[in-house]
Parts: C-alpha cells; sequence; structure tokens
C-alpha cells in the first residue's frame, strides 16, 4: 500500500427529495484509499453504494461534505472539470457493461482514446494490448452480441482501463454473470489493477472480491459501518 491516498471522503452526505418524502441515501460517509488499493464496498441494495461512487466519481454532487482523487477537490469542481476528470483520471465499470453494440471489441476498446484525440497507431497498439490482457487478443472484430456475459465484461475492462485512468470504479461488475465467470473477473481485475497500477472502488456482492480486496467498505443505510 503507497502512502499516498488517491480517494478522501470526508462528511459526504446526499439527500433525494425534500420534506416527508427525504431519503437520505448518504450520512455522513468519510473514509480513505491509498494509492494502488483494491477496497471492495459492500452493502444490502439501497445502502448507498452506487449513490457513493457517482459522487466519487464526479457524477453526481453531494449536499454536504468534501471529495478529493488524486489530490484534486472534485466537489468545488464545475461541470467541465468533473467531465475532464471522467475523461482523464476516473473509468467507470459497470453491471450492465456498457458496450455500443455496433463496435466490434476492438472498437469498443477503442472509444475513450478517441475521445482523448490518441493517434491513430497508438490507439491501435493499446487496443490490441488491452485485449491482450483480458484475454481477447483473438476476438477483436466481434461485436458484443457474438461474446458472451464473460467476455462482454472483460471487453468493459479492457476499455476502462485503456485510456489510462488513475481511478477505477466498478458497480457490481459480475451481477449479471455465473459465480465462476464472475470469480474469473475478479481475478482479473485484481490481476491488472496490479499491473496497470490503478486504484479501485468495486460495489459488490460478490465474495470471491472479498478474498481478493486489500479493504472491504461496509455501506450500512448511507453511513460507513
Amino acid at each position: 500500500m503507497s502512502g499516498i491516498d488517491m480517494v478522501e471522503v470526508r462528511g459526504v452526505t446526499r439527500t433525494y427529495g425534500s420534506g416527508q418524502n427525504a431519503t437520505a441515501a448518504l450520512r455522513g460517509v468519510t473514509f480513505s484509499i491509498g494509492e494502488g488499493q483494491l477496497v471492495a464496498l459492500r452493502g444490502r441494495s439501497g445502502s448507498g453504494k452506487t449513490t457513493l461512487l457517482n459522487v466519487v466519481g464526479g457524477l453526481d454532487s453531494p449536499d454536504g461534505g468534501t471529495v478529493h482523487v488524486a489530490g484534486h477537490e472534485v466537489t468545488a469542481m464545475g461541470e467541465r472539470m468533473r467531465m475532464r476528470l471522467r475523461r482523464e483520471t476516473v473509468a467507470y465499470i459497470f453491471q450492465s457493461f456498457g458496450l455500443l453494440p455496433v463496435l466490434s471489441a476492438a472498437e469498443n476498446v477503442g472509444v475513450p482514446l478517441r475521445i482523448s484525440g490518441v493517434a491513430p497507431r497508438d490507439r491501435e497498439e493499446r487496443v490490441a494490448l488491452m485485449l491482450s490482457v483480458v484475454g481477447l487478443a483473438d476476438h477483436s472484430r466481434q461485436r458484443p452480441g457474438e461474446l458472451s456475459g464473460g467476455q462482454q465484461q472483460r471487453v468493459a475492462i479492457a476499455r476502462a482501463l485503456a485510456s489510462r485512468p488513475k481511478l477505477l470504479l466498478a458497480d457490481e461488475p459480475t451481477g449479471q454473470l455465473d459465480q465462476e465467470t464472475g470469480k474469473q473477473i475478479m481475478r482479473l481485475l485484481r490481476a491488472v489493477v496490479r499491473s496497470e497500477g490503478v486504484t479501485a472502488l468495486v460495489a459488490t456482492h460478490d465474495p470471491a472480491l472479498m478474498d481478493l480486496a486489500d479493504e472491504i467498505l461496509q455501506l450500512e443505510d448511507g453511513a460507513i459501518a
């Protein structure tokens, strides 16, 4: 574990609705994650896991408290700076894979590199490397509909890591996979986090990740237990 904090969350609150209909999704959440760590975020459905990931990644703004990522205060950023954060520093992996069905595996992995303006030759080299890392070098021309669920999630992992993010946020990445495929994906996630030097915060119910995580954060009713 590095002595540097990649994520620092202090006293974060987030409430949806108002008056009698108000629901507190996050209640004074405070924690930090060291650089290079893989941290599992666990909790029952509705405990605030997705809201917390969205706040850390700048997709949602808290009502109170502060969030720092890679030394930058996300909670003080305007929308343009948050977009830059998501493009250059933070990457996401979703339960639903989030792949574009009309694009091949290689083209899906290359999307964030195109957005960042990476030169075609450099982009092709990085895409080929990432597909090789996740074990899909022979499937680069196949579209998502021609791949299994586990293969689609591998493509999603390759895409998330293609632009060399510092922080990886994953929301139930094995939620749509069978148990054995889920274990394979979790081991892969552990391996690529190590090889790419990425910090990861993964919301999951999967016991396989608990065994692989450097630390486990338990979220109960919007607060760290």
